[in-house]
């Protein structure tokens, strides 16, 4: 990360979404109003803005992270993934967003985005999570339309598709 001028504004060089990128910024602003203003990246959603309920969630460098708590210097020389760079090619929809649908999982949609890349990373890290490994992969992400147990029928649904794609 280089400075550029007086103006607060920094360059840094980053991949989101499988792209690099190489940009200034203004350094005082968070990763979420970087990706959703700047990038037009609005899958990821602004929710309490103090870390606490989650919606924001991205994955940086494959571990999930809430947006809302990184200055947008913290994405300098990582790889980042929102909520659209789970789509296949054709627009196709990942696994782990047609297991959503098909339990019913996603109510309003608000908090979908992060939970679904929880769920990616969890999937990641461990193909076939029991139950409980999954309520808590997506504990941090707070969901105010469910008990959750359809959102965790969909992690469970998603590792099955995972493992025969």
């Amino acid at each position: 990360m280089e400075k550029v001028d007086k103006d607060d504004k920094i360059k840094i060089s980053f991949t989101i979404n499988g792209e690099k990128k190489e940009m200034e910024v203004k350094s005082n602003q968070t990763l979420l109003t970087f990706i959703r203003d700047d990038l037009g990246l609005i899958g990821t959603k602004y929710g309490c803005g103090e870390g606490s309920c989650g919606v924001c969630t991205i994955l940086m460098n494959g571990n999930p992270a809430k947006s809302c708590q990184y200055n947008v210097s913290a994405i300098d020389g990582k790889n980042i993934i929102t909520i659209e760079g789970l789509s296949g090619e054709d627009d196709d929809l990942h696994p782990i967003q047609k297991a959503f649908a098909e339990t019913g999982a996603v109510q309003c949609g608000y908090c979908i985005p992060g939970l679904i890349l929880r769920t990616k990373w969890l999937l990641e890290k461990n193909p076939s999570p029991t139950r409980e490994k999954a309520k808590r992969a997506i504990s941090p992400i707070l969901c105010r339309c469910t008990g959750y147990r359809k959102i965790i029928d969909a992690v469970m649904l998603a590792s099955e598709k995972m493992e025969v794609d």
